[in-house]
């Protein structure tokens, strides 16, 4: 079990923040791939469910809200962990975003420390 790899998907229209994250993330032994917004997200979905999906809210073509609903949709779409990244601190936001199916949420801009609690708590990082 434990020689699973694991996957993240990194959706974010910001090339620096897709930057950002994959680093904090590979150095969790995570396999990253990105997309710049939920429709090319949702097509690398369709292909493989990656373990882990970072999501941001605020994209052009098709954006977090409009990809977590759609993906949640997919036969197995319940499957990966969705931690929505973003600016959004208006809780009446954060709340649509949990009852779409987004399993967190972290506010912009995180760290290291921010991420590794945020999947400790998901169980996604093992507490060695």
């Amino acid at each position: 079990m434990n020689d699973h790899v694991k996957t993240c998907l990194i959706v974010d229209d910001s090339k620096i923040v897709r930057k950002v994250s994959r680093r904090i993330l590979e150095t969790f032994h995570y396999t990253v791939s990105e997309a710049e917004h939920g429709e090319d997200a949702l097509n690398q979905c369709k292909q493989a469910y990656p373990d882990l999906i970072m999501l941001d809210w605020h994209m052009p073509v098709m954006d977090g809200l409009a990809f977590i609903t759609a993906l949640r949709a997919l036969e197995g779409g319940d499957k990966p962990v969705v931690v929505f990244c973003t600016t959004e601190s208006d809780f009446s936001r954060i709340q649509a975003a949990i009852m779409a199916g987004a399993n967190e949420y972290v506010m912009k801009p995180f760290d290291e420390e921010i991420i590794r609690g945020k999947l400790e708590q998901l169980g996604l990082l093992g507490q060695s």
